[in-house]
């Protein structure tokens, strides 16, 4: 069905979305809404890709419940590791490796790019998100937070195993040197968004110039993240390297993980009362993600370099996975490219991505489209300039069209 040229998917998908940025403080209850109403109107009219019905949906969700539940998994999982984090007394030791003044915030914009670049940009995200709250004395200024988002996005952007969409770029057969390009556009993005954000910080919450005294670092707790964070980055590459087939049919990151926290815990209780507040707000990215992978997009326009610039306004309202899926089916792109515009796209608003909706979950306060857009607004500069920098360095080189 199509009102004024417009499929009705996408018009009750974007009233989701609306809404979402409207009322920020219901988020959850308005994304729930929007899928139930995608549901209702699918199960009676277009039916699915899969098939009209019920019979349709259920296919749908299972050729959907991999993603699903590795990121119900990460997202629940890495709370729980920024928890064993800050109360390893690392945090509160930052101060004494951090710069006195803005540079210090920049530092750590820093710090969360590199962390990024090899493991999950999500605990990338939350453990920069547990380390700002102590060394700025718990105000952390929104467009702060949208730099800690952006950082982790971009430092993954340019790594076969720092973000899910160039993970299923090598998956498919795209060399990780032609992903690492992106770095090209990153860098550039990352000195742009920094600097203005962490002097922004520096003005609403200057950092913390000297360590509380008579500190003990809990080693136990630093050996339990650790543990998590390899867990995690082994099974990436084993399942990647060794057996591809399982990541299509098990969440092989999100299972090691919880394997690491269940087995240590007895050595340190993982803070258990944080899973609620947790709980809300993933099954949020998973409603608006199961929502998004039920649109009828069935391709891209042509691939072109601005076709790929697009894809990342784009990713910051839609789900860059079915975006990445159906360009790597397409083919014809210059894959750095897309790896920067898919992987740091979702920046810019903060459900984009779910580093975003992660620190979100930490800072609720950044739950507000209007705040983050007018504060991170040098995320979306970043991301331009990034973009043409490194189309006037690297030029577009694009695969033959598949």
């Amino acid at each position: 069905m199509i009102v004024f040229g417009i499929p009705v998917d996408f018009i009750l998908f974007g009233l989701t979305l609306l809404g979402v940025a409207v009322f920020h403080r219901h988020t959850l209850a308005v994304a729930l809404v929007g899928l139930v109403a995608i549901i209702a109107y699918k199960l009676g009219f277009t039916g699915f890709k899969s098939g009209p019905g019920f019979g349709g949906l259920l296919v749908h969700l299972e050729h959907e419940w991999v993603i699903l539940a590795n990121l119900f998994l990460l997202l629940m999982g890495f709370a729980i590791l920024s928890r064993h984090f800050e109360e390893s007394r690392i945090p509160d030791e930052m101060p004494q490796l951090l710069p006195d003044d803005w540079k210090g915030g920049l530092v750590l914009l820093v710090l969360v790019f590199v962390l990024s670049s090899f493991l999950d940009n999500i605990a990338a995200a939350l453990i920069g998100g547990t380390v700002a709250r102590h060394v700025f004395r718990g105000k952390v200024h929104i467009g702060y937070l949208a730099a800690i988002v952006a950082a982790s996005n971009a430092g993954g952007s340019g790594s076969v195993v720092g973000d899910t969409t160039t993970t299923m770029m090598w998956i498919d057969g795209v060399s990780p040197l032609s992903v690492v390009e992106a770095y090209v556009a990153a860098v550039v993005a990352m000195l742009i968004f920094a600097v203005p954000a962490s002097m922004q910080q520096q003005k609403y919450s200057p950092i913390v110039k000297n360590p509380p005294s008579g500190l003990r670092i809990d080693w136990t707790r630093v050996l339990i993240v650790a543990a998590m964070l390899i867990a995690a980055l082994a099974a990436n590459i084993t399942a990647n390297l060794k057996f591809p087939f399982l990541l299509d049919k098990l969440p092989v990151l999100g299972l090691a993980v919880w394997v690491v926290i269940l087995a240590t815990a007895g050595m340190r209780r993982p803070d258990w009362k944080i899973m609620p507040e947790t709980f809300k707000g993933t099954v949020f990215l998973l409603a608006l993600v199961t929502a998004a992978s039920m649109m009828p997009v069935e391709k891209l326009p042509a691939a072109s370099w601005q076709t790929a610039l697009g894809l990342g306004f784009v990713s910051a309202v839609f789900d860059n996975i079915p975006l990445t899926a159906l360009a790597l089916k397409q083919g014809g792109y210059d894959w750095g490219y897309l790896a920067y515009a898919v992987g740091f796209g979702g920046s810019m608003i903060w459900f984009g991505s779910s580093a975003g909706v992660a620190l979100a979950n930490m800072y609720p306060e950044a739950k507000s489209v209007g705040s983050w857009v007018r504060h991170g607004w040098p995320v979306v500069i970043g991301y331009v300039a990034g973009f043409f920098v490194m189309l006037a360095v690297l030029g577009w080189h694009p695969d033959p069209p598949r």
